[in-house]
This record gives C-alpha cells, structure tokens and sequence, in this order.
C-alpha cells in the first residue's frame, strides 16, 4: 500500500506529465484548408454573429452556449483546505470540468478570480452570461456564498447553482429518505440533528424541510453548540433560520433519541458515547472530509442497527456530489432552463432515491470489483459510475423545470431523449438514432411491433434489457426459458413490469412437436434422427431459432452465457444463409466523427479469396442497408498493391481481383496497409491509382485472427464502440449476443435485429 509521501507524488505526476493540467480545447469543425478557414473566422463567421445579433437565441444554434458551463471560484473555501487563494485552487476547477464531461458530456472553462467581496464576485460572473449556458459556482466560503448565489439567480437569466451547497443536499436528501424507508419510520416524526452551519448543511436542511422534516424537529450545531432561539454568540441571519426553541446547548444533548445525524463539520465531533443515546435504527450521514466525524466501524461498535453513510469511497453509501451536478446541468442546458428552482433539486432527489432500488447492472458491478449491491443499510445512494444516473436524473430535471416554467426549451418525448443521453456518452449516438428512428418508421408502416425472441430469459442482462425495450415500444420481446425461474427472477431484480411479457418453455409448447419433426426432416440425411431432432429443440437457440423460420417471430437473439460456437452452430443448422452462402460476423465500429464495417470478426478461421470476395459482397448489402449509400471496400493486408509476395498478400489481391470481376458495381481495392486503406491523404500521396475516391468504409481482414483482434483492441484502447457482430446474409433476421457484452450492447444488437427484419420483410413484399 503506497504511503502519504508516495500518493502525495503520483498525484503530482498525473497532474504534470505531459500537457501540464487536465483540459484541454478541442475543435468541433474542421479547420485543415484555407476554406476551412475562412468559415471558421473571418469573413465567414461574420454570418452566425448578424443572426445572433438579430436573435439572442440563435446563439444556441450558432456557437457551444448550450452545452457550456463555467466553474467558478475565488478558492476561498477550497475542499478542506480552506481559503488558498484562486490561483491554488484551479486544478479543483480543472477536475470538476472533467467530471462535468465524463459523466454528462458538458464542456468547461474553468475561471478563478481574485475577489473576495460579495459585489465583485456578483459584478464579475454576471457579466458573464453570454458566454455561458450555465454557472456553477464552486469553493466560495459561507456566508458570502449565500448572498452570491442569491444574487446571481436574481441577475441572470442562465442557471446559477452552487454545487457545495446543493449538490451536497441532493444526494445527501436522495440517501437519507431511502435510509427513513427503510427504518419504516414516518419523516415528519423524526428528530434530525445536524452538525455543522455551513453551506451544506443549511441546504441540506433546507431540502430536509421540503420533504416533511417538521423544524421544531431539526437542531442544528456549530462550534459553539446548538442553533436555538435567544443565541446571540456566532450567529447571523442565516443561522437565524434554523433557531429553535430548546433546552439542548451542546450536540452531546441534542443527540439523546435523535433519529439521525447529519454531519458536515469536523473529524472526531461526534463521538460512540452520542450514537449509543440515539433512537432505534439511527440514520448517521458523517460527511465531513477526508475524515468522518465518525468512521462507521466506531460506530457500529455501539450500535449494531445504525445505518451509516460517508463523503468516502471506501465505505458503504457515499454522499457524492458527482450523482447530481452533471446530470442536473445536463437536463437544465437542454431545456434551456433560466435557474435551477426547488422543483428541479427535488425531482433530483427521487429520482436518484427510486435508482438505489432498481437491480444492479453487471457492468456497474464489475467497475467496483463485482462487488453485489442491493437495497438496503449498505446500498441507500447509487455509484457514480453507474450510467443510468445521467438517463434518470436529466429527464426528472428537464421535466421539473418544463412543468414549474423555467424552461424556455421543451422536450416533447422524454423517452427519446433518454434514448439520445444513454448514447450521448458513447460514440454511437447518431448511428443508433438513425437506427431507432428507422425502426420507428417500419413499425408505424406495418401497425406492429417487432416480436424479437431472446434465448436465455432468465439472464439477468437480458431482463434488464427488455424492460428499456419495453419502453421503446418498438419492440415486442419474448422470452425462452422456464416460467418459474425466470418470474422468480424478475421478482429477485424488482421488475415486476416484465411480467406481461410471453415465456414460452419449449417443451410444453404447442409448436413443439411440429418443430422437431420438421427440423428432423430437414436434417434427416445430415445423421439427425427424430430423437436427435427432440433433444436439440429443447435447446433454446434451436427452438428459437425455428420461431422464426416458421413465422412466429420476427427476429431472434441467441446467447448470452454460451459461448459463440455455441450459439452458432444452431443458428446455422436451422436458418442458415442466402444460397448456402458461408456466414461472416460484421462489427460496426462508431467512431466519434467516422463509421467503418469490419469482416470477418467472428465465423471464418482461414478464409480464401472466393469466400472472401462473398464476404465483402454480403458486407456491403448490410452496408447499403444500415447506411443508406455506397460503401467503398478495402480488402486489408501487410502489403500494398504488389509490394510482397507473400502467399498472405496474394490472397488479398485475389480476392480483390474476384470481387471486381463478379460484383463490378462495388467501389473496392487492394490489397492495402490499413493505415492507406482509411487515410485518404496518405492513398492519393502513395497511389493516386487507386479505385477508392475517399478513405474505406469497409475494411476486410484476411483471416479471423486479425478482424478479431483489432476490432477488440479498438473497442478497448479507443473512443470506439463495437456494435454487433451482425450475422450476414442470413435468410432471416438472427444474431449472438456476445458473452462479455453489457445491457447497453445487447438492446444496440436488439434494436438493429429487429431493424433486419422489418428490412428483410420489406424486400420480400
């Protein structure tokens, strides 16, 4: 374990090797030729700046102020370190635009300024209200950052939030009402002791007011002892508001029956003798940092029923202020809100509270070493690093400020963009709403939805799958797999919305029979007898499978436990290709500006030139499909045009030769250096013979080992994402869902499966 000196340096090192500091600007358009140029600055950009001039709100069109927030500071009250000055306190600010980017893709400039005053710090950030969309105020000690805020919202037509204070409140609020849930007491009955009258605590209060806590029931301490009416030592008009009337002078006195703590003050404040007093089931948020005011094993030594929480990783619920201010932002820039009001913090609040009670995706669960959570005393808050925050906190926001009247922006269908955020953070965002919208369009023309069936409905990815499916509405899923299990499942999960959903156990299905005897007769002469053909139609993908050969289903999704030969195999042996054609698996690889087709990922070893000049032909049908225009093919190899004579490389220009000759229409060449195969540049400098006007859409590798590895690579070392593999050409709409794939990953395959078919369909009327 590294000691204090140790992380004191690695700290230093992540913050200065390479480019010093953590942000840096990235261009949006490209700026290569003079051209470029002249759009980018002058005299082109003279036309954006006329229509802004014209119309405030076309600034939202024209330049990045929607998506731009300013973090704030005069770093005088800067994490526990206190008032260090602006300058000392920047990597702060240079952190949280990471945040902001990371979690909900809003981009930052960081500004500290040298004011200590209320008035210079208002004149100041309020002059800046045409660069930004937002303003999130940060480190600014108490009490000045309460007139600031206060101002700043009064002032400025744009959201002023200053995270310190609310952020804190949200998801100290979202944890404590699941922890009064789950003591099954009733909030206006508790007694509430807080520690600490700072920016946090008076927020938090304020919130803890707004949800039931009565303030005869609510003491608040600083270093001087309890807030109570008639105090005149260390008080101001904002203490004022939280005096009560009260015996209790000291926090050991307000404590006895307390039924919870609430703490942003000090290390060591609270001590085991104060938690031992407290009421059954005491709720103890200690979230003074680096250090707790009580660390959960101390207090757990007194009280086995406390239920605990901490500003720190390494324990149970963490009061984190990442779960609120990107996703709050997030859903207030997109609707244009002009402040964040109590009815957006308060949707903040249950949002994030209902989140702790839903099932745990796997990949969240492998981001903390597979670590299970469940609802309850050691799972009250979600993980930052689960991404369904961004999909449920900015649409409870958006929709707050819409209903409350301080959006200028509406969003009509809250659905879709839940859609559009849970893309948003990948690189696939516009190709799969191309997609989505495509599927919507099919699904209107034909007055159905698409019955995908799924093997393996007892999947936990699966299932959690199907409920976003399920809200897509575009989709009808059916479920493989026994009744009991997979009800006792959804039940395990709590998705009891699922339990409309058709199960079909393939035995005791009606169609049972009917299919073994007729897949036997398809295979009888491929050593498959009756029995053989009965054993593997109990097996989910052949049953499957045969669901939608025989037109009971649309589309099919086999996996996602067995491995792919696994899922292959019946795949093959029940619908297989087009003209007994061999199958290729296709990924589409969605980079952030660029989307490139690599085959064969996933079905053929070795294949020769004749297979791979089918590959390419079949790749490019899916092409045109999913792309809607014509691709241009390279076929990949270590050399270029001729310049080795390597059985490999022959093969590669073979089956360029093939593909040229048998399928002339096709914009294709080789074979070509990957590098040369997508940079145009480079081709036209090198070999300005070749066939490719532009860099390759379709990059076709000469054996599986090769496809296989670079489109893991990718997917692991870079922006991209890998969606599919898509099974070409097959005679109806099938695909694997990978073993390692994540939720997001089986509904991408989900929804473009079911795109296939409705294609397929359309080309046979």
């Amino acid at each position: 374990m590294a000691t204090h000196d140790e992380k004191t340096q690695q700290a230093l090192d992540y913050h200065s090797n390479g480019r010093p500091g953590k942000l840096e600007v990235i261009a949006t358009k490209p700026c290569l030729t003079a051209n470029d140029l002249s759009k980018a600055y002058s005299p082109g950009v003279a036309s954006p700046c006329l229509e802004i001039a014209k119309d405030p709100e076309a600034a939202y069109k024209y330049t990045a102020k929607g998506n731009l927030v300013g973090v704030v500071s005069n770093g005088s009250a800067v994490l526990g370190l206190g008032n260090i000055g602006a300058l000392a306190g920047k990597p702060v600010m240079e952190g949280k635009g990471i945040l902001f980017k990371r979690f909900a893709d809003i981009d930052v400039f960081d500004i500290e300024v040298n004011e200590d005053t209320v008035e210079g710090m208002v004149k100041v950030v309020s002059a800046l209200e045409p660069t930004f969309g937002g303003i999130n105020l940060e480190d600014i000690k108490a009490p000045e950052c309460f007139e600031i805020e206060k101002q700043l919202v009064e002032k400025m037509n744009i959201p002023v939030f200053h995270d310190d204070q609310h952020g804190t409140a949200i998801i100290a609020s979202a944890g404590f009402i699941n922890a009064v849930e789950i003591t099954k007491k009733n909030i206006s009955d508790l007694k509430v002791v807080f520690s600490g009258a700072g920016a946090a605590s008076m927020a938090c209060a304020d919130l803890f007011f707004k949800m039931g806590v009565k303030r005869e029931n609510l003491l608040m301490t600083d270093s001087k002892g309890v807030i109570y009416k008639g105090r005149e030592s260390g008080m101001n008009k904002y203490k004022e508001k939280f005096a009560v009337d009260t015996d209790a002078r000291t926090l050991a006195d307000a404590m006895k029956d307390a039924d919870a703590f609430i703490g942003c003050s000090a290390r060591g404040v609270l001590t085991k003798e104060m938690v031992a007093t407290m009421a059954k089931d005491p709720i103890i948020f200690a979230m003074a940092n680096p250090e707790p005011e009580i660390y959960p094993h101390e207090a757990h030594e007194v009280r086995s029923d406390v239920i605990m929480a901490t500003g720190r990783s390494d324990f149970p619920n963490q009061v984190n202020n990442v779960l609120g201010f990107p996703f709050i932002f997030r859903g207030a820039l997109d609707v244009r809100a002009t402040k964040i009001n109590d009815e957006m913090k308060l949707a903040a609040v249950h949002a994030l509270a209902d989140l702790a009670k839903e099932e745990v995706p796997d990949e969240v669960k492998i981001a903390y070493g597979n670590e299970e959570f469940t609802f309850g005393r050691e799972y009250l808050i979600p993980k930052p690093f689960d991404t369904r925050v961004l999909t449920r906190l900015a649409p409870a926001v958006a929709k707050a400020a819409m209903e409350s009247g301080v959006a200028k922006h509406k969003i009509y269908d809250l659905k879709e963009y839940a859609a559009q955020l849970e893309d948003r953070l990948g690189s696939s965002a516009a190709f799969m709403k191309s997609i989505r919208d495509r599927l919507s369009s099919h699904v209107q023309k034909r007055g159905k939805k698409v019955k995908t069936v799924f093997a393996e409905g007892a999947n936990t990815r699966v299932l959690q799958a199907v409920r976003s499916i399920l809200e897509d509405d575009k989709i009808e899923p059916i479920l493989l797999g026994d009744p009991e299990i997979i009800n006792r499942k959804m039940d395990e999960l709590g998705l009891e919305s699922l339990k409309s959903i058709e199960i079909i156990k393939p035995k005791t299905h009606p169609k049972f029979r009917e299919f073994y005897t007729e897949y036997s007769k398809q295979k009888q002469r491929e050593g498959v007898s009756i029995y053989h053909a009965e054993d593997m139609m109990m097996q989910e993908n052949y049953f499957g499978s045969m669901m939608v050969k025989e037109g009971l289903a649309d589309s099919f999704l086999a996996g996602p436990t067995l491995s792919y030969p696994e899922c292959f195999k019946p795949v093959m042996r029940t619908i297989g290709t087009v003209n007994d054609k061999n199958a290729a698996g296709v990924y589409v690889m969605v980079f952030k500006n660029r989307v490139l087709f690599f085959a064969d990922c996933t079905a053929q070893i070795d294949p020769s030139a004749e297979s791979l000049c089918e590959i390419a032909n079949s790749t490019a049908e899916l092409y045109r499909d999913l792309m809607r225009k014509e691709p241009r093919i390279a076929f990949l190899s270590f050399s270029s045009f001729g310049s080795n004579s390597h059985p490999s490389a022959k093969k590669m220009k073979k089956a360029t030769e093939l593909t040229k000759e048998k399928y002339p229409k096709l914009i294709v060449d080789g074979e070509v250096q990957a590098d040369i195969a997508v940079n145009h540049n480079i081709m036209d400098k090198l070999f300005n013979f070749c066939e490719l006007d532009k860099g390759a859409d379709i990059l076709i590798f000469p054996e599986l080992n090769s496809a296989n590895i670079s489109y893991k690579l990718l997917q692991q070392l870079t922006d991209a994402d890998a969606i599919g593999p898509i099974l070409v050409p097959m005679k109806s709409a099938v695909n694997i869902i990978q073993r390692t794939a994540p939720i997001s990953e089986v509904i991408n395959i989900a929804i473009l499966t079911a795109l296939q078919a409705c294609e397929m369909e359309a080309t046979k009327k």
